[in-house]
């Protein structure tokens, strides 16, 4: 549905954030024509305007949405900071549907104004004490800031950034609370790719090369991003959930930030990939002079290394659990939309388990490496299952699985179950 509105004609004047970064903010002059775009998103009717948004992000606004409320039933309170907010749709939520006590949405851009006071307005704003949302215009570095400066910590902060991110993170943790949940993204697909490998080196503080597996590297970098931030300031973070998405591409983690160094150190570490055998491993610190594999002695010719970056579980069961639980409740789970939702969850909760490594495998590449055309997924995961490894789909990758078992061997695994059904063609 579209209509037409006035909207202010804008002079641009500079506010960025990076003063190399030309950026601007907008001043009311006069009025043009605007168009306004209508959405639904789980029964909100909002206006996108003119904003940047993407319909394809409500399952990350979905997860976000969850947690905040799972957060907001144990502690019995949730003040929430929208850092970019867009037109809103994210602030609106997080006050509808997670109770949220308080929100602030915040856009650098004033042109937004009008349409996140429309959005917002579905709820009572409130007064003093009883206030429940409000809407600012700062660059989202200047307003964390502030929040720290002023000591006005917040229970969820969520930075829907564009590209690496990183910029964000140290202020970010500055003004969540301890205890509290930072909902951090990323877009930069070629840094995770390992195609730009200083520029990776430069936001993330790790070098990161091509590797088959590299959506999952894109989350694993930012989740050590934030672990190095973390660290120099004495806290350490846990991921509740790490979410990929092939429109953007987008990358979204949910961090809990806890007080104290990390007793999970040994998962800021670097990842090996053998290009000849197609085995990965995590190596520590304490290894990097033995990085090696069984397969070669030729190092500099088969392995491609990467780090340092977050080797840990990409995800935490019991909340994610939690969170399916709740999304059932809320009815969530009963239409199209809902069971995307679902089969998302319950593959995340699958890709916990602690045995399961860094990386996948992906099914193109096993076909390659056993040079035959591979049975379904599902009867190679069963396999697996049988010869006592631990496997599981990845959300990351519809054609690939997460598994403890080496290539080496599922490809003789493979080969294995090619067999009955050769000589069953030849009767």
């Amino acid at each position: 549905m579209s209509s037409l509105s006035l909207k202010p004609l804008s002079i641009p004047t500079f506010i960025s954030d990076n003063p190399n970064i030309k950026t601007f903010k907008f001043q009311r002059n006069i009025a043009l024509p605007c168009k306004s775009h209508c959405q639904t998103e789980r029964g909100h009717q909002f206006d996108v305007g003119d904003t940047f948004f993407r319909s394809e992000s409500a399952t990350a606004r979905d997860l976000g949405v969850l947690s905040a409320a799972l957060y907001r039933n144990t502690t019995g309170s949730l003040r929430v900071l929208d850092a970019m907010c867009g037109c809103g749709i994210r602030s609106l939520r997080y006050l509808a549907e997670a109770n949220a006590d308080f929100v602030v949405a915040n856009d650098a851009n004033e042109n937004t104004r009008e349409i996140i006071l429309g959005n917002l307005s579905r709820v009572a704003s409130g007064s003093g004490e009883g206030k429940r949302w409000e809407v600012n215009h700062l660059p989202a570095t200047r307003l964390l800031a502030e929040c720290y400066l002023r000591k006005d910590y917040f229970d969820l902060i969520d930075v829907d950034s564009f590209g690496s991110g990183s910029s964000y993170l140290r202020v970010a943790l500055d003004a969540v609370k301890l205890g509290g949940l930072l909902y951090i993204t990323s877009t930069d697909g070629l840094s995770s790719g390992g195609h730009r490998p200083q520029q990776s080196l430069a936001a993330y503080g790790a070098y990161v090369r091509p590797l088959p597996y590299s959506n999952e590297i894109g989350l694993r970098m930012l989740i050590g991003g934030a672990v190095r931030e973390a660290s120099v300031l004495g806290y350490h973070v846990v991921p509740l959930f790490s979410y990929y998405s092939y429109h953007g591409p987008v990358f979204r983690v949910l961090l809990q930030v806890k007080r104290g160094k990390s007793l999970s150190s040994r998962y800021y570490s670097f990842i090996s990939y053998c290009n000849r055998c197609g085995n990965t491993r995590a190596f520590s610190w304490n290894e990097l002079g033995e990085i090696s594999c069984p397969c070669s002695t030729n190092v500099k010719r088969s392995l491609v290394v990467s780090g340092p970056l977050w080797t840990g579980p990409l995800h935490n069961s019991p909340h994610l659990t939690e969170m399916m639980s709740l999304a059932d409740q809320w009815g969530w789970f009963g239409d199209g939309e809902g069971k995307n939702l679902e089969k998302l969850l319950k593959q995340m909760i699958d890709e916990s388990d602690p045995k399961l490594p860094v990386g996948y495998l992906n099914a193109d590449e096993i076909a390659s490496r056993a040079k035959l055309n591979l049975p379904p997924l599902s009867v190679i995961m069963n396999s697996l299952h049988k010869g006592g490894y631990a496997v599981s789909r990845s959300h990351i990758a519809p054609n690939a699985i997460k598994t403890d078992c080496p290539m080496v061997e599922c490809v003789k695994i493979v080969k294995h179950l090619q067999q009955p059904a050769e000589m069953s063609s030849c009767h």
